[in-house]
């Protein structure tokens, strides 16, 4: 049996409290921060906005799914995000229904950050993320809270018969009390920072655990909601997914210690917001290789390039990985080593694309580009 005391446990719960003193300093770096990245944001106008939350948008979807262990064709997701916002883009292709129910759900929290979060909507973004009614090989309840019906909701880990518990959630019976709770106070104007709000509706959500599965991409998606409150755009250009993917066996161990202790939640808050600070660092290295793609198809604007020479910058821009040679050139775009050659001669006297390395090391980079 298990004896283990968790989090929503205490007589208090979910009376959260936390040193301010830890907190305050922390949390007024971050909005700075993150006050001049989206300044840098407003300023580079419409058309390269609405390509960084393309961008921010495919790569949230992606590493969110990353975290469950699930990994989504990147164009797939691209193609899908670009048909719902109308954006053109090369090479797009059909996308699968739990992909674009993914999708939905993630411009439904950008779009519409503002609207109240209900049990309704809560319910159907859990429905969209399994269209067909399973989780891999497994049938779930879909669209409704989990019932327990095959015994306690529990995060385990380990082989068949020495499997280690690492949380056990609330009986499925007090969720519809315990939801009334969370949704009365995500949905009430109260004292709390909205940054701090979104740290605190991720751990709340996922003590819950009001699914059979999706639960994570769901407390993910309440906190994006939140921070899109915070930041009062319904453009997305930080994915804090994305760095919790980078971060995941710290977040997994944070949150395990969080949910068998007290109601301080000091630990918890430090950690999120170091994650979201570092989401912002990461999405300045995804804006500058926006504006870089942007000057350099000005220039390459300039020249009359081939299908074959526009193929291979929208690959190397999109999707390519390791070192782009004369034989990998032949090789995707379906043509002789000679023609491929010409192609790549062809940039290089345009100055687009640079030689780097001499016989078997020989390839090719992009060009550095000067805005105009």
């Amino acid at each position: 049996m298990n004896k283990t005391k968790y989090i929503y446990q205490n007589a208090d719960w979910p009376d959260f409290y936390w040193d301010k003193n830890k907190i305050s300093s922390l949390l007024a770096g971050i909005q700075h921060n993150k006050g001049l990245f989206l300044g840098k944001m407003q300023a580079i106008g419409m058309d390269l906005q609405e390509n960084a939350n393309m961008e921010t948008i495919t790569e949230d979807v992606v590493k969110s799914a990353e975290i469950e262990g699930e990994i989504l064709n990147t164009q797939e997701v691209r193609s899908s995000i670009a048909r719902r916002l109308g954006i053109y883009i090369d090479g797009s292709i059909k996308s699968k229904r739990n992909v674009d129910g993914i999708v939905d759900i993630t411009i439904d929290v950008t779009s519409n950050y503002a609207k109240p979060l209900t049990k309704e909507r809560l319910l159907g973004w859990q429905n969209a993320l399994f269209p067909g009614g399973y989780s891999g090989i497994y049938k779930i309840a879909v669209g409704k809270f989990r019932d327990d019906s095959n015994g306690p909701m529990q995060v385990v880990s380990g082989a068949f018969g020495k499997e280690k518990v690492h949380y056990q959630a609330p009986d499925a019976d007090k969720l519809e009390q315990e939801m009334a709770k969370f949704l009365n106070w995500i949905n009430k104007e109260n004292n709390e920072e909205l940054v701090l709000k979104a740290a605190i509706a991720h751990l709340w959500f996922l003590t819950l655990h009001l699914f059979d599965d999706g639960n994570g991409r769901v407390a993910r998606t309440v906190t994006d909601m939140l921070l899109a409150r915070a930041d009062g755009i319904s453009k997305r250009f930080y994915s804090v997914s994305a760095q919790i993917q980078k971060d995941k066996k710290e977040y997994y161990y944070i949150l395990e210690k969080i949910q068998k202790g007290s109601l301080d939640i000091t630990d918890w808050l430090i950690w999120f917001l170091n994650c979201l600070d570092k989401s912002i660092e990461l999405s300045e290295q995804t804006l500058n290789k926006i504006l870089y793609k942007h000057y350099f198809l000005q220039k390459a604007s300039g020249y009359k390039l081939n299908d074959r020479q526009k193929k291979i910058i929208d690959i190397v821009f999109n999707s390519f990985k390791g070192n782009l040679t004369s034989s990998k050139w032949a090789k995707l775009t379906k043509v002789s080593h000679d023609t491929a050659t010409r192609d790549i001669a062809e940039l290089l006297k345009y100055k687009l694309l640079v030689k780097k390395g001499d016989g078997r090391s020989t390839h090719y980079v992009f060009a550095e580009i000067k805005k105009r």
